[in-house]
């Protein structure tokens, strides 16, 4: 090898090691370039706060109480008993629009009344009604009330029977301008299904149709129906009635619960006959409660109105999906109670109360009351010893404000305990503004008890303010 060579080898070499030297390096660089952070920028969206008007305020009464059965050649002919006029106002004095609705289903009736109120500063109205009546023929006596509501596209009916001489109408009301279609299920003995009479109902706009529960469950004791439209929203109710061996055993009209919850309070069921009077071997107080979904657990608690330690031991039963469950709560000394039932899975609930069993009784269904986290509106028709029943399952104290809309009296203020209720005296053909403070874990009814005389309305909450929107132009 010559020197020369040997140099351009060494150069060679030496230009090759650095070369690998520098792409080691390079790659070096970019990896770390990739691992470290780098500088982002970042750009919010536009996104504008928008409050979206709200509709009117709609509710939807029974009207008129029915009777079925009463022609000889029609037994399945519906009739009018009587014809209440409800009682009606809106917070803040806004005007009030009268809705009647067509009932074909009813002989005699020219139709069913709905009421509607436009909104107030970009605010939906409260909106209260209510209805009350006393019937004394030969077959269908006791006393009712029924509180107007709103339409929803899904609700619950949890009372009602088909065994003998009971005679139950489910009542579908739609106050809107559009039709609804309508799908009945029933929860009893058997599977939940839709039954032919139930399902693909059409509800014309502004029309209330009648139908007999019996078409829908028929041989079923302890039926919770569920009820879905769509098209349009609708009011569901149901009318019972009882005749026991030919004497009227009582009547009622009952409102629908919104929605299962796990929680259900019932405020202000009224037991207004002794253990060991007549009939008491028969059950006085029921609960009945349904899982729809899920099976679990309920625990049923009764608490005396203004006490917060229960009269007798809770019970606990099990609740299977889509089969109602009933409790008999034995012999209650007589007096004005709370029923909670608290599940480990959502349920419907409702108590059935009687003031005997003999001529001149009645009954009622004391539906589970929603808890109220914003005011409301109640109205108090006609009837004996109205009484507002609030109570306060939460861990702290609720102070409650009552303010006269129509025909009341002065503000009141009540104090509800923590895990505790109370009651306060209210005029009849009253309405009233209900604010249940800043806990808003509060359920409030409105109960009725006389000589022959019982009837309890849930208090809903009134619809809120429409709520604000973030619009992405």
């Amino acid at each position: 090898m010559t020197e020369s060579r040997g140099r351009r080898w060494a150069l060679t070499g030496a230009r090759s090691v650095t070369g690998a030297v520098v792409a080691g390096a390079a790659v070096l660089a970019v990896a770390v370039g990739i691992a470290a952070p780098w500088p982002q920028v970042t750009r919010e969206p536009v996104a504008v706060v928008a409050a979206p008007t709200p509709a009117d305020s709609v509710v939807a009464c029974d009207g008129a109480v029915l009777a079925a059965g009463r022609n000889s050649r029609s037994a399945v002919e519906v009739t009018v008993a009587a014809q209440p006029v409800p009682l009606v106002a809106a917070d803040d004095a806004q005007p009030v629009e009268d809705i009647e609705m067509a009932s074909p289903d009813v002989q005699g009736l020219d139709g069913a009344p709905a009421f509607a109120a436009p909104p107030h500063d970009r605010i939906a109205t409260g909106l209260a009604a209510a209805t009350s009546a006393r019937i004394a023929d030969e077959d269908l006596a006791g006393f009712t009330t029924d509180a107007c509501r709103p339409p929803l596209f899904e609700s619950w009916l949890v009372g009602g029977d088909t065994s003998t001489g009971t005679t139950d109408l489910v009542l579908l009301s739609n106050p809107g301008d559009v039709a609804a279609t309508v799908d009945l299920t029933v929860y009893g003995a058997t599977e939940p299904a839709v039954p032919p009479g139930g399902s693909g109902v059409t509800i014309p706009a502004r029309t209330q149709r009648v139908i007999s529960l019996a078409g829908l469950a028929i041989g079923e004791e302890s039926p919770v129906l569920r009820i879905t439209a769509t098209g349009a929203p609708v009011r569901a109710s149901l009318q019972s009635s009882l005749v026991r061996t030919l004497v009227p055993g009582g009547l009622d009209q009952q409102s629908a619960i919104a929605a299962p919850d796990r929680l259900q309070a019932i405020p202000g069921v009224a037991v207004t006959s002794a253990p060991g009077a007549a009939g008491a071997s028969n059950p006085a107080t029921i609960v009945r409660v349904l899982a729809p979904t899920e099976s679990g657990e309920a625990t049923v608690t009764v608490t005396a109105v203004g006490s917060t330690a229960p009269v007798m031991a809770p019970s606990t039963i099990p609740v299977a999906a889509g089969s109602p469950t009933e409790l008999e709560l034995g012999s209650l000394a007589v007096g004005t109670y709370v029923v909670t039932v608290d599940a480990t899975v959502p349920v419907v609930a409702a108590t059935w109360q009687t003031t005997g069993f003999g001529a001149g009784s009645d009954f009622a269904w004391y539906t589970s009351a929603p808890s109220l986290d914003s005011p409301a509106l109640i109205a108090v028709p006609s009837g004996p010893s109205p009484f507002l029943q609030l109570s306060n399952p939460g861990d702290d104290t609720a102070t409650v404000t009552l303010r006269a809309v129509s025909g009341g009296g002065a503000e009141r203020t009540i104090e509800v305990p923590a895990g505790g209720s109370a009651a306060i005296a209210v005029n009849a053909r009253t309405v009233w503004s209900i604010d249940p403070g800043e806990i808003g874990d509060v359920h409030a009814q409105v109960t009725f008890t006389g000589v022959g005389a019982l009837a309890g309305m849930a208090v809903w909450p009134s619809d809120a303010a429409a709520a604000p929107v973030l619009v992405y132009p």
